[in-house]
């Protein structure tokens, strides 16, 4: 239920921030990214707390 509601929040989030970049609008798209971030870490530390690998496959930091 608790990892539900933190995925809410993030298309909440997501669908704000396309709002504002759809409407080029600059300072709400600065707000709404921070918001989408605050709102993808607060998921990822939820799943890293109940042991679940969060890393990207095939993202090891090269650029192959």
């Amino acid at each position: 239920m608790h990892y539900r509601t933190l995925l809410d929040a993030e298309d909440v989030a997501f669908d704000a921030l396309e709002h504002a970049a759809e409407d080029g609008d600059r300072e709400h798209f600065t707000e709404e990214l921070a918001a989408w971030q605050k709102a993808r870490a607060a998921r990822s530390h939820w799943l890293e707390n109940c042991d679940y690998d969060v890393a990207v496959p095939g993202r090891n930091g090269s650029m192959n």
